[in-house]
């Protein structure tokens, strides 16, 4: 169906693909861009100015902690340039071995600083609870802010949703965005569960189930 503006012109699709192997930085300043106001991002980082240089720092080191660039999904805007970014992991992937944390220590330590031990804390949270049965997980998920509304994050999300159903595999998230759990659920997400990080952010544990397994 071809989307239609205010005055009923026709918009051209919104084209998607996978990001490439030399767009781990594009990705990045995408995804920090994105996740500046990120309910879990402020806790982690609660000076404003020192988020900025702390996410470009973060999303830097996350993009290089994950094998695969070419499963995750991008969607570009009217320009042709990268707006939206979503990091996936394979199945039996969600997970960062403990051997890759050690081998970045320093970038680890380099960004965090002090709230090394708050950002451990998060990531045991959130690995206590994520589910293990087999799935695509759906890291990251941002679109940069002047770009949000246009629908540039639900059509890269998609484009892999469709070849989760194609796989007939289900696909999980979590979210501490209360806005974002309703684009989820149009998405086909359904909430799991919800837990809570001492003095700081409330998640959604969300999972979709394969539409061919449906």
């Amino acid at each position: 169906m071809t989307e239609t503006t205010s005055g009923n012109t026709p918009r051209p699709p919104i084209l998607t693909r996978p990001a490439r192997a030399d767009e781990r930085h594009v990705v990045s300043d995408v995804l920090a861009r994105a996740f500046i106001d990120d309910p879990a991002m402020s806790w982690l980082f609660p000076d404003r100015t020192d988020r900025i240089r702390r996410l470009a720092r973060f999303f830097t080191l996350s993009t290089r902690l994950d094998p695969d660039p070419g499963i995750w999904s991008v969607a570009l805007d009217d320009t042709g340039s990268v707006a939206a970014a979503m990091m996936w992991r394979a199945p039996g992937q969600w997970k960062t071995p403990a051997s890759a944390m050690l081998l970045h220590l320093l970038p680890l330590v380099s960004t965090f600083g002090i709230t090394l031990p708050r950002a451990l804390s998060l990531q045991s949270a959130i690995e206590a609870h994520h589910p293990h049965a087999p799935h695509w997980y759906l890291q990251f998920a941002g679109c940069v802010p002047e770009q949000q509304g246009r629908g540039l994050g639900g059509a890269a999300i998609r484009a892999r949703l469709s070849q989760c159903d194609a796989a007939g595999l289900p696909a999980a998230l979590e979210t501490a965005t209360p806005a974002n759990v309703g684009l989820y659920q149009s998405l086909g997400f359904e909430v799991t569960g919800t837990f809570d990080i001492p003095a700081g952010p409330h998640f959604w544990s969300m999972w979709r189930k394969s539409r061919s397994a449906a």
